[in-house]
């Protein structure tokens, strides 16, 4: 339902779905986690940025406990967590999130694994929403080329990245070192 354009239907589609869940497979179970996980996600994509970092909080803490603070689906708790703060408006709290996470990512996943690639571009979105414009343009121009190596120089992520790097280039180049407004 979400993925065809309908983001508020999935929310609440998933928020019927959690208390049937919880209640067969008990609030730990891993299915109920990713039950959480996705209401939390479609609420977000629904509008509901607040309540999106909300239950990201929530359900990262219960991830910590469970899985372990390392596991890679708190691992993705934590960027989901740190995305929805930005979006949320605390652009600050958003790249330092991120800044914490990137290295752990880097540790447990590798340094050229997807999800540490995603996390990285972020912390680079983030620091340059957060007023480090020349900070995100350096983190997308070092990003590019590990981009292209592990990706292809036409891969999607890499093309982001690129439009990313040309983005903050820009606004370095139009002197316009304060947090941005626009979309990107």
């Amino acid at each position: 339902m979400g993925e065809a354009g309908d983001a508020a239907g999935a929310r609440d589609q998933s928020a019927a779905l959690l208390p049937i869940r919880e209640r067969v497979s008990g609030a730990e179970h891993p299915d109920t986690l990713t039950d959480r996980a996705n209401l939390a996600y479609w609420s977000g994509r629904a509008g509901d940025v607040v309540g999106a970092r909300d239950q990201s909080a929530a359900l990262l803490s219960i991830r910590e406990r469970v899985l372990g603070a390392e596991h890679p689906d708190t691992l993705a708790d934590r960027a989901n967590l740190a995305r929805w703060s930005g979006e949320a408006g605390d652009v600050v709290g958003a790249r330092d999130q991120f800044a914490a996470l990137v290295p752990i990512r880097e540790r447990v996943s590798g340094a050229e694994h997807p999800d540490t690639l995603a996390d990285r571009a972020n912390l680079a979105r983030w620091s340059g929403e957060a007023g480090d414009v020349v900070g995100a343009r350096d983190q997308f121009a070092a990003l590019v080329p590990i981009r292209e190596r592990v990706s292809g120089a036409e891969h999607p992520d890499t093309l982001t990245a690129r439009a990313h790097l040309a983005y903050w280039t820009r606004r370095c180049e139009d002197g316009n070192a304060g947090s941005s407004n626009e979309n990107q």
